[in-house]
């Protein structure tokens, strides 16, 4: 995605985000009237001693990401310190997602909320727990609140290894229109606006975006995203309202096998099946309602989406080919209600937060078919599944002194689900609950640095078929059930410093322990629980304002983690990126001018839990430069700024290419982007 000037806020909006954010800023007055300031929302820069419960917890403002070079809209989450988004397939489906040394799949231990409405999926055809954030406009998120592992009652499934809030803007300064140009035929634009209606705001947003890519194979994506959202009061009840939608169509080029770039037959980036891609739609209605010392959120969503994949070419049908094609098609109800009360527990502060949550996924297609040159051919699933879940937590702060605070919460969540199965062998019901506790304390030493100590439980959902198939859908030999909640646990040392002028730092040190993860298997395309799992590891993030132009935020982290139960030597954990890294330089002129450069690094892996075969780790550099005038400003991106030949992802698996005449194990790999040019014009008005 392109880069975007920083925003200025009025006095009026100003206030509200700073009351929200809890942040002590203030505005310029004069005796006789208020002034308008222009004010720069740096949300690493607000100062979270004492309001932050653990040493993770953070906030990041539009100016943090708005002044980055994105190639992708699922880089949002890079701001979260830690986190990757990569990328094996095209670019209509949920990324690949990496954070505190675990491969999060397309999201099976990290969840995202967009205005109050969870984004991941259950049960889905692709993948449990997907994470596909395409619909998502960058330019109307306000703020991105972000937390790591288990340690919060209000967090439920997918929130293992973190979870983040994205809150669009309820309305905008300027309004504007902008329209970015880039290598492979892109074309990107986006308009957007607000106005008064009523007693509240109107904020509208479209995007349209296509693309032929930098792939032999043309990727021909076509998206479009609208949103339409009300702020203001209803019946006397603030509240907010947001309707988006989301299409796209896309061709795919997979993740191919080295053999067949080394003996050049294919170049870095060939394809092996051109009939790979999909498309999908989002269409979702949420709604918060603020009622005294209650907040009411409600959502629903109708979504689809078909894949097309092929990850080992003729290694099972060396005449018809391995095709096979993934439909999901469902819809999403549900919601959350939330009470925070300040009171006294014997003369001492107490905050007391309790909540419920509903939601219920009705999947009237959940199929799995073998394609030729994407032509169903044959039927290996046709599920339909209703899945049920009702979470409840309470949660207590209380401050035992002026310095101590301690946080003691607990979570229910219930799951009630029932599959109607092709083969009638794996049709059933079941149900299943899990309770989690957690416990938090903080320690202000003095008005500069607080200490963390966390402790919590968290879970996963598995898929639910899995939960009642007897027989395996493509083999019909006898299948392993699979229990529906899988428990981790996890634990965090930590403090953060702040100079509360301009500089700030924390240093977390964690543990997290789960029952199983959901790994990918490449052979099959999906994923499949695997043996328990054990991690430890250390992570930094610092924030440094250097002067009011100059902005420079770090953070990095390293991990190591094993199966437990497995031998030495045989326990490592596949695609799990130990070392990570992330530095970026912000230059904010007084004269129009914005330059960025970013660094993004993550470590190599061991693609066998032998570790006798591993994938290289790679180091991208970006760099933006935009100039503003008056109303216009004009930009220019460079993605991958020294065109280095790194990898997106890579596993390794068994393959069969055409004219083999036996299958073979090798590494598959997703190159990334060379070098890419982006150049940006944009009119505010």
């Amino acid at each position: 995605m392109p880069k975007r000037s920083h925003i200025t806020i009025t006095a009026s909006v100003f206030t509200t985000i700073a009351y929200c954010l809890s942040a002590p800023l203030a505005l310029a007055q004069t005796d006789n009237e208020q002034e308008i300031e222009e004010v720069v929302i740096w949300g690493r820069s607000l100062q979270l001693l004492g309001t932050a419960d653990s040493a993770s917890q953070g906030v990041v403002g539009y100016s943090d990401f708005s002044t980055r070079p994105m190639s992708r809209v699922a880089e949002l989450v890079e701001v979260i310190p830690g986190m990757i988004a990569t990328q094996h397939s095209g670019p209509g489906k949920a990324n690949q997602y990496f954070l505190r040394g675990i491969n999060l799949d397309h999201g099976s231990d990290f969840s995202t909320y967009f205005d109050g409405m969870p984004v991941n999926w259950r049960t889905h055809a692709h993948a449990q727990g997907y994470m596909d954030l395409n619909f998502i406009i960058p330019e109307i998120i306000e703020r991105v609140d972000f937390q790591k592992g288990p340690y919060f009652a209000d967090t439920g499934d997918f929130s293992l290894a973190g979870s983040n809030s994205m809150k669009t803007y309820d309305s905008l300064e300027d309004g504007f229109t902008e329209i970015t140009l880039g290598s492979e035929e892109e074309i990107r634009l986006v308009t957007a606006n607000s106005f008064e209606f009523g007693s509240g705001n109107v904020l509208y947003a479209f995007e349209h975006q296509q693309t032929n890519g930098h792939f032999d194979l043309d990727q021909d994506v076509r998206k479009y995203n609208g949103l339409l959202k009300y702020s203001g009061d209803i019946a006397n009840i603030p509240s907010r309202i947001t309707f988006s939608a989301y299409d796209s169509v896309w061709t795919s080029t997979n993740q191919i096998p080295q053999r067949a770039v080394d003996s050049g037959l294919l170049s870095r980036f060939g394809f092996v099946d051109p009939d790979l891609g999909g498309e999908s739609h989002r269409y979702s209605l949420t709604a918060n309602f603020e009622l005294k010392n209650w907040d009411l959120n409600l959502y629903a969503s109708s979504y689809y989406m078909s894949l097309i994949n092929n990850p080992t070419y003729e290694l099972n049908d060396p005449i018809n080919g391995d095709e096979f094609e993934q439909e999901d098609e469902r819809r999403l109800f549900g919601g959350a209600l939330r009470n925070e009360v300040e009171t006294e527990l014997f003369g001492l502060p107490l905050k007391r937060t309790i909540g419920v949550d509903v939601r219920y996924d009705d999947v009237n297609e959940l199929n799995l078919f073998n394609t030729i040159s994407k032509r169903r051919v044959g039927s290996i699933r046709e599920d339909e599944a209703q899945e049920l879940s009702i979470g409840s937590f309470a949660e207590a702060q209380i401050s035992l002194t002026d310095r101590l605070r301690a946080t003691v919460g607990i979570r229910l969540d219930y799951y009630d689900f029932e599959i109607d199965a092709l083969r009638a062998a794996n049709s059933g019901s079941d149900s299943d609950s899990l309770w989690q506790p957690n416990v938090g304390l903080a320690y202000r030493l003095n008005e500069n640095m607080e200490f963390y100590a966390n402790y919590g439980h968290g879970f996963h959902s598995n898929d639910v078929r899995a939960a009642v198939n007897t027989v395996d859908p493509v083999t019909g030999d006898p299948a392993e059930t699979q229990d529906v909640l899988v428990e981790g646990k996890g634990s965090e040392l930590g403090f953060r410093y702040d100079t509360l002028n301009g500089f700030n730092i924390s240093i977390a040190a964690f543990e997290l322990r789960t029952d199983s993860e959901l790994v990918f298997v490449g052979d099959a395309g999906t994923t499949e629980p695997s043996d328990p799992t054990s991690r430890t590891g250390i992570e930094l993030n610092a924030f440094w304002e250097i002067s009011e132009q100059l902005k420079f935020d770090f953070s990095a982290a390293k991990t190591s983690g094993h199966f437990r139960g497995l031998p030495s030597g045989a326990d490592s954990i596949t695609d799990a990126h130990e070392e990570v890294a992330a530095a970026g330089i912000t230059y904010v002129g007084n004269n129009g001018l914005t330059a960025s450069l970013r660094l993004r690094h993550f470590s190599d892996a061991a693609l066998t839990e032998d570790e006798s075969v591993r994938k290289d780790g790679s180091s991208l550099l970006h760099a933006g430069l935009s100039y503003s005038y008056n109303n216009w400003e004009l930009g220019v991106d460079v993605l991958n700024l020294l065109d280095s030949e790194d990898e997106d992802i890579a596993y390794f698996f068994e393959s069969r290419l055409p004219g083999e005449i036996t299958g073979v194990e090798d590494i598959h790999f997703h190159p990334s982007n060379p070098r890419t040019i982006r150049v940006l014009l944009k009119y505010k008005f």
